[in-house]
């Protein structure tokens, strides 16, 4: 029997504070970029949230490479909900939450994926990772993440707000995991505090 993704979290990991903070911040992103860059549809939306949730199951079996062990364990146990082939997706956008970007030439399952698919785990996992860099301290300090494009320029503005005036997280971490994010969406990105 398939479990849901919040069951396989329950599974694998003992901490959920972390996975469902990047699944909050994921879907803020989520909205903002359909919103101002590129219009996605729900079942989108669907696959993004399920990997938000799952991408960190992977310390179950090991740290290092932990986002391709999360790949395999979503493939290996599979998703309520979704079709194999949605499976497979979000299986992929777990894995490139870090680590290599999608490569058709040696990721295989990435490489079975026809362009719409590919596009897809590219803007999905971009967000995700953007998502798991402004959460990097597991501290979950961002209150909001807004976007503004300049399509002139083809500029991406991030408008991260603090969860306190008081205190600025580092976004270090989300700044160079923003390149996947790029990528999907053809476009330049920048990362501040909304004053």
């Amino acid at each position: 029997m398939k479990l849901s993704a919040e069951e396989l979290l329950e599974k694998f990991s003992n901490s959920t504070a972390h996975p469902f903070e990047v699944r909050r911040i994921a879907m803020m992103i989520f909205d903002e970029a359909s919103d101002k860059l590129f219009c996605m549809p729900a079942s989108d939306r669907k696959l993004l949230e399920a990997a938000a949730i799952l991408h960190d199951i992977g310390y179950h079996i090991e740290c290092k490479n932990h986002n391709k062990h999360s790949q395999k364990l979503v493939l290996e146990y599979g998703l309520a909900g979704f079709s194999r082939r949605e499976t497979e997706l979000a299986a992929c956008i777990c894995r490139y939450h870090r680590g290599s970007l999608p490569d058709k030439e040696k990721h295989e399952i990435y490489s079975d994926f026809d362009k719409k698919e590919r596009k897809t785990v590219k803007r999905l996992g971009g967000i995700l990772r953007l998502a798991d860099g402004l959460d990097r301290a597991h501290l979950a300090l961002i209150k909001k993440v807004k976007i503004n494009y300049n399509s002139k320029y083809n500029i991406a503005e991030f408008l991260i707000t603090p969860n306190t005036p008081d205190y600025y997280p580092d976004l270090t971490s989300a700044i160079r995991k923003r390149d996947l994010f790029e990528i999907g969406f053809k476009t330049q990105s920048v990362l501040k505090f909304d004053e």
